[in-house]
């Protein structure tokens, strides 16, 4: 039986995608993660948050260089990588970074558009789930699915 590497996210951007294009064309995207998890100990409201290194290639990373900036809820569906690389003085360092295939803006509409149209949806107030991306916009169907 094969393993399973998979790793399905959800946190803020730390900062803005940083973008190179390699000599053979390929565009890679990294960008840091944070997941912060919180908890009650001895009465009192406790965050963690985790830092994670996610990457992204070629299509997916010219996306997400297009429309991810600091701050932005994102969903991020991936691979678990650790790497290798000796730095300067010569010491070998280790990398572990998730890879990621998919993934999918979240929040509303207002907070993921690049200037356009945010006036209208400030203007035009509508139910928080009217406004994930990837929602339907149509109001006139009214099937309950």
């Amino acid at each position: 039986m094969s393993g399973v590497n998979k790793v399905i996210l959800v946190g803020h951007l730390g900062k803005d995608p940083e973008v190179r294009h390699l000599e053979g064309g390929a565009t890679v995207v990294n960008f840091t993660l944070a997941t912060t998890e919180t908890y009650t100990r001895d009465g009192r409201k406790v965050e963690q948050t985790e830092w994670h290194n996610v990457v992204m290639w070629r299509g997916l990373a010219e996306i997400a260089a297009k429309y991810l900036q600091k701050g932005k809820l994102v969903y991020v569906e991936g691979k678990l990588r650790t790497r290798s690389y000796d730095d300067r003085d010569g010491n070998k360092r280790y990398v572990t970074e998730i890879v990621a295939d998919n993934f999918n803006m979240l929040g509303r509409k207002s907070d993921n558009e690049n200037g356009t149209n945010q006036s209208t949806a400030s203007q035009n107030p509508s139910k928080p789930e009217d406004q994930m991306i990837g929602m339907n916009d149509n109001t006139e169907d009214d099937l309950p699915f």
